[in-house]
């Protein structure tokens, strides 16, 4: 048998020089279309292949070329959605939902008759039906889903959100227009403590219903006390009502399998009244200071791209 202790030691990786590193590495921050390649973005083998092809070395592995990249937090192959800042008055218009989740406007705080309700609509919900029923799982056995459905059209939920009391509001329709809204708007402000409150701010995106001076003049004139405070454009994610939708959507709504409208308004409100038992106001840690840095690192990021 070979006595592998005398054998000596193999010799280590072939050592690339520096400046071909900060080449691959450079070529890895670009985008394959600009190089000329047919591709939306670099895999660990697209980027090998393209580094021999260009003559940069004779010879490479992928390992290597992602230890390289893997020293720099450089991934090509995965890809994350941004929206750039549109609204000239984002920081504006964010600063003012921010203060009012610290119950605070326009730099005095917030009495006690004044509430803050974060609002918004979950559109096209689908009303499907599964073609076998839905099986609950088992010893072994996940919960199995059919993949095939039958269609029974759409509907919406509009809800709010009273962001300091943790109470839930809210209404399925077959449409999200602005007579639904309205009607909504209404149901709320008709209840105490909002209908002797001081002040009500529903905050909201930018969508149809809700959208511009109009719906401000239009809510504002049917209920004096209400005031609408609207997101920047593409600032949804401000909105804490889309905390409750995303917990909706996981808890509630996947998966799917509901045969009528009725069914999954069922569903919808029935969770609704489940979740406000156990509800608390959201802990709310995105600050104005938070809000800067991130506005810092957007226009850094549009020099960039602009350069």
């Amino acid at each position: 048998m070979r006595d592998w202790r005398t054998v000596p030691a193999e010799v280590g990786p072939p050592l690339f020089p520096p400046q071909l590193i900060a080449e691959v590495k450079a070529i890895a921050c670009e985008l394959p279309a600009r190089l000329g390649l047919p591709l939306s973005r670099f895999s660990r083998e697209e980027l090998r292949r393209h580094v021999v092809a260009a003559g940069l070395v004779a010879q490479i592995s992928g390992m290597t070329i992602w230890r390289w990249l893997h020293e720099d937090a450089i991934r090509p192959w995965s890809r994350r959605s941004w929206v750039f800042v549109r609204d000239p008055k984002f920081q504006e218009k964010a600063t003012g939902v921010l203060d009012l989740y610290h119950r605070i406007w326009q730099g005095e705080a917030l009495g006690p008759g004044d509430f803050v309700l974060s609002a918004d609509e979950k559109t096209q919900l689908q009303i499907r039906s599964r073609r076998h029923p839905t099986t609950p799982p088992g010893p072994g056995r996940s919960l199995r889903v059919e993949p095939e459905y039958r269609r029974h059209g759409t509907c919406a939920y509009q809800a709010a959100w009273d962001v300091h009391r943790a109470k839930l509001f809210g209404q399925v329709v077959e449409r999200n227009t602005i007579e639904t809204f309205d009607a909504f708007v209404a149901k709320v402000m008709s209840t105490q403590p909002y209908a002797s409150a001081d002040r009500v701010f529903w905050i909201v995106d930018n969508g149809t219903v809700h959208r511009g001076q109009r719906s401000v003049d239009r809510l504002r004139g049917a209920w004096p006390t209400l005031r609408l405070v609207h997101l920047p454009v593409h600032a949804s994610w401000l909105n804490q009502i889309e905390i409750y939708f995303s917990i909706l959507q996981r808890k509630a709504l996947t998966p799917d399998d509901f045969a009528s409208l009725e069914e999954i308004t069922a569903r919808i409100l029935g969770f609704q009244e489940h979740y406000q038992v156990v509800a608390e106001p959201f802990e709310w840690k995105f600050t104005r200071a938070d809000l800067d840095r991130l506005l810092s690192r957007c226009e850094t990021r549009n020099l960039e791209a602009a350069a």
